[in-house]
């Protein structure tokens, strides 16, 4: 049985954990309801109506002794790191399928970045479904995306931080390719932070779209933020941090933007400094046409 909120496992954990994951009507009321008490960022519903879900399970020494990077000390209470978990799962919480990362991933291979703190590796932010049944996964602080293989857990292919750095959102277009929000923040063939979106293919790395700013820095955010590739080719991007939703072609023209009027706080205690003071961001958003929402 799960409970509705787990422990709090290290300070940043209560950013960004969920715990409850819901399938609602249109009216708002629930029409099923899962928690877990260890979920975090993401989660998605396969094909089949089952749940993929981001989960963290506490590294055994010997595997946490072999993390690489990060900043030195920063473990969670005890020396503890917690390692990314994905988790197929029925709405009554029954473990259809279950992916560790310190199974299938060298740490040595997939190091954290030396800006992020060591409580959690390689630190999953995104999953979701394959066209073919397998399951892509993307972690923030190792800048790395992979594929993941049902049948036997291994990784088809990998995106890394020559491509990527602190990226949102990787997700599979029709065809094949990867669309990603590329955050940027600690990229580091440059000194100045700016985001892109790029579509990737990932069987050869090439970078077959991509969008920033001219200058560059003027289109970033540093955390959350995504893109959604739309049916008539245009793209529609999240600049997260900031609370702006824009479209743009595919030379990069902006066709329409919307900034979020409304500023919150994410509440004292949470000791990051990008999390001080009222702020308009968006972890992720959609654009939906008005067949697919018709009670609207």
């Amino acid at each position: 049985m799960w409970w509705p909120r787990g422990p709090t496992l290290f300070p940043f954990w209560d950013v960004y954990h969920g715990g409850i994951l819901q399938e609602l009507a249109p009216d708002g009321a629930v029409v099923r309801e899962l928690r877990h008490p260890f979920h975090h960022h993401d989660a998605s519903v396969l094909r089949n109506g089952n749940l993929l879900v981001l989960g963290v399970e506490p590294l055994a020494p010997a595997d946490a002794a072999r993390v690489r990077g990060g900043i030195p000390g920063s473990e969670a209470a005890g020396g503890v790191i917690h390692g990314d978990v994905v988790y197929e799962l029925t709405w009554d919480g029954e473990v259809v399928w279950r992916w560790a990362a310190i199974e299938h991933l060298d740490p040595e291979q997939v190091p954290l970045n030396r800006h992020f703190a060591r409580e959690h590796w390689p630190m999953a932010n995104t999953v979701g479904e394959l066209a073919d049944g397998g399951v892509v996964v993307g972690f923030r602080s190792a800048s790395t995306t992979v594929a993941v293989d049902r049948a036997d857990g291994s990784v088809r292919w990998r995106i890394g931080p020559d491509t990527h750095s602190q990226q949102h959102y990787p997700h599979e277009l029709p065809g094949g390719n990867i669309l990603v929000f590329d955050n940027g923040t600690y990229r580091d063939t440059t000194s100045v932070p700016y985001s892109r979106v790029l579509e990737i293919d990932p069987r050869t790395g090439e970078e077959v779209w991509s969008y920033e700013d001219n200058p560059p820095q003027n289109f970033y955010s540093p955390y959350m933020s995504s893109a959604q590739r739309l049916p008539g080719g245009n793209t529609f991007i999240a600049e997260g941090s900031f609370g702006r939703l824009f479209e743009v072609t595919p030379d990069g023209d902006v066709v329409w933007e919307y900034v979020v009027p409304e500023f919150g706080s994410f509440g004292r205690g949470v000791g990051l400094e990008s999390s001080r003071g009222a702020q308009n961001s968006v972890f992720r958003a959609y654009r939906y046409a008005a067949e697919e929402i018709p009670w609207l």
